[in-house]
């Protein structure tokens, strides 16, 4: 089977970009977007959309939040008239909630935007096309449904082959805390100073930002392990995947995926992504985060099954919630705990973080 030629979603300065229709044939997604952030509960619930502001600022016009939105990704606020007449083409759903669902609330909306002749676009695992309402209104009205969480290959089951080329994973505490944007900074700075790297996106915002890769949770769980092996093949030696992760080990609802990933990928490096600010895990207030030391251990013996070269190479703190001194100290007290690389590669750059990967 051969890698598949994935294709530019949402690249900038680009109006059109060709995807895989759901229904198998070949359409585009048409910028610019208005971001959906419907009643999201909080602000992580929106990291779809925020991760879209940050990564592709020029491709999103605004953003249309329901009564009762906790959260905001700092553009303009919309209703879908002042979007069209801003130019705005397609309603992407940024948020990512738990189980992936529509709501009632959420259809109504959805269907006034298909009847003004928006198209939609969504990563839920509750599928656009699965929705009799907004399928009857794309026909009536001539809008496209995109969804961008359906796989779009027959995956392997993974062999463990060793492959060529090099491989780093982002890992983390818990859900939402950075492992995206880590992967994202640290390609940007390996691309910047001439080294070899793709980002190999994992997740639906990540594919939205990028325009490909695998949605690996989407993925039978037998064939999750052999779906990154698929997304990670042969490459010259001194080529980096770059791998999204997802979930956490310490994470009782998604650990599967996290372990997949990891040997799956392979990964000759890990970095260990953290929120310090936490309370509790993500959607489980009954678990309290692992220490960072914990999720190393655990991640780096885990990826030595696959990869008995696999070392932890640095640390990837999430500091937005942290002022400018708050987030050095912290840094700076985990650097010196794990004695490795440890920085907000968002805030500060991720240079270090693919100077360790040099040195390797």
């Amino acid at each position: 089977m051969s890698q598949a030629d994935f294709c530019d979603v949402f690249a900038p300065n680009m109006s059109k970009i060709p995807v895989n229709h759901y229904l198998g044939g070949f359409t585009v997604i048409e910028t610019p977007y208005l971001l959906f952030l419907g009643d999201a509960p909080d602000q992580l619930a929106a990291k779809v959309a925020q991760g879209i502001k940050d990564w592709r600022p020029e491709n999103a016009v605004g953003q249309f939040r329901m009564e009762g939105c906790k959260a905001d990704v700092g553009l303009q606020d919309m209703g879908l008239q002042e979007a069209k007449e801003a130019g705005a083409k397609t309603v992407v759903i940024g948020v990512a909630n738990r189980g992936g669902y529509i709501s009632k609330e959420w259809r109504r909306v959805l269907v006034q935007a298909l009847e003004m002749e928006f198209d939609l676009a969504s990563g839920l695992h509750n599928l656009l096309r699965d929705e009799s309402e907004l399928v009857a209104a794309a026909q009536v009205h001539g809008g496209t449904l995109h969804d961008v969480r359906v796989p779009t290959d027959a995956y392997p089951i993974a062999n463990g082959v060793k492959r060529t080329g090099k491989r780093v994973l982002a890992v983390g505490t818990d859900c939402s805390a950075g492992k995206m944007y880590t992967a994202l900074a640290l390609d940007a700075s390996m691309r910047e100073r001439g080294m070899k790297s793709t980002f190999r996106a994992t997740g639906q915002t990540g594919i939205l930002i990028t325009g490909h890769g695998v949605p690996l949770d989407a993925v039978i769980a037998d064939f999750m392990a052999g779906a990154v092996e698929y997304l990670t093949p042969d490459n010259e030696a001194d080529h980096w995947d770059i791998i999204e992760g997802q979930g956490s080990l310490f994470h009782v609802s998604y650990s599967g995926v996290t372990l997949a990933l990891i040997h799956g990928g392979q990964p000759d490096a890990l970095i260990i992504c953290h929120e310090p600010t936490r309370k509790h895990m993500r959607g489980l207030p009954g678990y309290q985060l692992p220490s960072i030391e914990a999720v190393r251990d655990m991640s780096l013996q885990l990826a030595q099954v696959a990869n008995p070269g696999c070392q932890v190479v640095g640390a990837s703190i999430n500091t937005q919630h942290l002022n400018e001194q708050e987030a050095k100290a912290y840094c700076a007290e985990v650097e010196a705990r794990l004695g490795v690389p440890t920085i907000d590669p968002f805030r500060h750059g991720a240079a270090r973080l693919a100077d360790a990967l040099a040195a390797l």
